[in-house]
């Protein structure tokens, strides 16, 4: 399928152009022959105008989608709030989906864009999805913001300070008095879950601390995920006398295990977990938390993606505030 940049490529014009020329846009001033030129091209290539990049180019959008991996937790709930905040201050609608659609059917974004039902996407990569790909499935140059997930390559991004994340766990734990800390993060290789094990290795080494291996395990944020990563620490033998999860829905599944085992929180083990949502405080015990700022980080998506346009600069932002913020519950208390 030909996208914008070959029909630009064919005529000799910039995408800009073209996108006007197309759109009939009646303030470009533009000679015969170069419309000639654009409109032949698009006729040979069978081009189809995007409504989307239309409606973005001249301002005049009505729905964006967020595309999450996870559409059901209350962490994501905090960043959709963002979103759907910033979008209804400019009278913008939301679509909200899955990104596993983008695994199950890889024609589907494209179909989306092209049918005109949204004129801009806000993305969180899934596991295994690289930026370039995401911009074949779309084919075209539409709006695209990546989001609390890669934070280099083609694409604006927009992502948190989540090594900085790390910073207020690890000083909790350690003027509590803990020494011997653990680490449960995402999945190994995925950008976020990197930044925040590398956060958790420099917030340790700023307190001269240092981090076994077999103390540091990345099995990914899902309540499941925390229940096998606290199941293998368990089996490992001797448990560390903290732990740092990050991310508050594995810390669900940690704590869940670790009373399966017979271990008491924060008796034999305390727990800190990054993201503070409304059933971080409905556990047994309340879970200690780090409050990340979700909320401007959807916000931020969505002013990017719309003053970029379709022909705006890639830039990558990191969110840091407002500040991490530390919520002390009873899952923490100094080691025995």
């Amino acid at each position: 399928m030909a996208n914008i940049r070959d029909v630009a490529a064919l005529a000799g014009v910039s995408v800009g152009a073209v996108s006007r020329v197309l759109s009939r846009d009646p303030t470009l001033r533009v000679g015969d022959e170069t419309r000639r030129r654009v409109e032949e091209a698009a006729a040979s290539l069978n081009y189809v105008p995007s409504h989307a990049a239309r409606a973005l180019r001249t301002s005049r959008a009505s729905a964006l989608a967020l595309v999450l991996p996870e559409v059901t937790s209350a962490v994501v709930a905090e960043l959709a709030r963002g979103v759907e905040s910033a979008a209804g201050e400019r009278s913008v609608n939301l679509v909200l989906a899955r990104a596993a659609r983008l695994q199950e059917d890889e024609t589907w974004l494209r179909s989306v864009v092209a049918s005109g039902r949204v004129d801009g996407v806000i993305l969180q990569l899934p596991d295994g999805v690289a930026p370039e790909r995401i911009l074949e499935m779309i084919g075209e140059p539409l709006p695209i913001v990546l989001i609390n997930s890669a934070d280099t390559g083609p694409i604006t991004t927009v992502v948190l300070d989540d090594a900085l994340s790390m910073r207020p766990a690890v000083a909790h734990l350690h003027d509590l008095g803990h020494r011997s800390i653990g680490f449960i993060g995402g999945t190994a290789g995925t950008p976020t879950a990197d930044r925040r094990r590398e956060g958790f290795r420099a917030a340790m080494a700023e307190r001269g601390l240092d981090v076994p291996g077999d103390l540091l395990l990345e099995l990914g944020f899902s309540g499941a995920d925390g229940r096998r990563a606290a199941e293998v620490l368990v089996e490992r033998g001797e448990l560390p006398t903290a732990l740092v999860v990050a991310n508050v829905d594995a810390a669900l599944g940690v704590l869940a295990e670790l009373h399966k085992r017979g271990f008491r929180v924060p008796d034999d083990v305390s727990l800190v977990a990054l993201h503070d949502v409304w059933y971080a405080d409905a556990t047994w015990p309340p879970i200690t938390t780090v409050k990340a700022p979700l909320a401007e980080l959807g916000a931020t998506a969505v002013a990017l993606l719309l003053d970029q346009g379709v022909d705006g600069d890639v830039v990558h932002h990191v969110v840091s505030e407002p500040p991490f913020a530390l919520t002390i519950r009873a899952s923490t208390a100094p080691p025995r």
